[in-house]
């Protein structure tokens, strides 16, 4: 029963990160996008909206925070190793 549960654990992982992740940066990509302004294909011209612009940026950093957790995470023992800093002190070791 342990194993059909971590199955699920990295199922879940993985269509977060693998999918989620991607899909959060479109979004993120969109809504900066809208707030830039521009002319659409039929040559109308939007004004820049002072709103989106920000959330999409703010929408990129988080992806680029998770990105880089996520090596931290991986790369945690041997940072541990060469540089005796436990970047995640909250997380239980395993023994």
């Amino acid at each position: 029963m342990q194993y059909l549960e971590n199955m699920f654990r990295v199922l879940v992982v993985g269509l977060v990160l693998g999918a989620g992740l991607p899909a959060l940066f479109a979004v993120g990509l969109r809504v900066y996008s809208a707030g830039a302004g521009g002319v659409d294909e039929e040559g109308v011209l939007h004004q820049p909206h002072p709103i989106l612009k920000p959330v999409g940026l703010l929408i990129f950093l988080v992806v680029a925070v998770v990105i880089i957790a996520a090596v931290l995470w991986v790369t945690r023992s041997t940072v541990i190793h060469h540089f005796g800093v436990d970047l995640f002190p909250f997380v239980p070791k395993k023994k």
